[in-house]
């Protein structure tokens, strides 16, 4: 199976433990991701996420299972499995700084061949979206 590595760093102007508490739960995700669109069937350490996509004027709404684990302050990781097969396991690691928290987003992506190139742009461009958004979100609570 193809796989890829994404990382992104950036600095959040909250505490860690505020960045934690945001990360930590299922219904942050909605625009966080910006093609996450709704989440349901919460259960403790997962959710299903409603992912909205446009081609040509079509809609397609995919259903995934992500994983959310973490531990408080520090770290927030899981799995996602999507149908045709792609897979994507991500972690952020939260570290205090004086200016806030820095974020290390890593996503580490498997998919199909000939799928790739496109799971990995669109992985690339929700985590560089989710950096700012984030910081909005958090900066404007402090």
């Amino acid at each position: 199976m193809p796989a890829k590595i994404l990382r992104n760093t950036f600095t959040v102007p909250a505490p860690a433990q505020a960045v934690y508490e945001h990360l930590i739960r299922p219904e942050s995700y909605i625009g966080l991701s910006p093609l996450v669109v709704a989440v349901h069937d919460i259960q403790p350490d997962s959710y299903v996420a409603v992912e909205r996509f446009r081609f040509l004027g079509l809609k397609y709404d995919n259903h995934i299972r992500v994983s959310l684990l973490g531990t408080p302050g520090k770290a927030v990781w899981g799995e996602v499995n999507s149908p045709g097969g792609v897979r994507m396991a991500y972690r952020f690691d939260l570290t205090g700084t004086p200016e806030g928290t820095r974020v290390d987003d890593e996503l580490h992506l498997r998919t199909p061949f000939g799928l790739l190139g496109f799971a990995s742009g669109q992985a690339r461009k929700v985590q560089l979206a989710r950096a700012g958004i984030l910081a909005e979100r958090l900066g404007a609570s402090q």
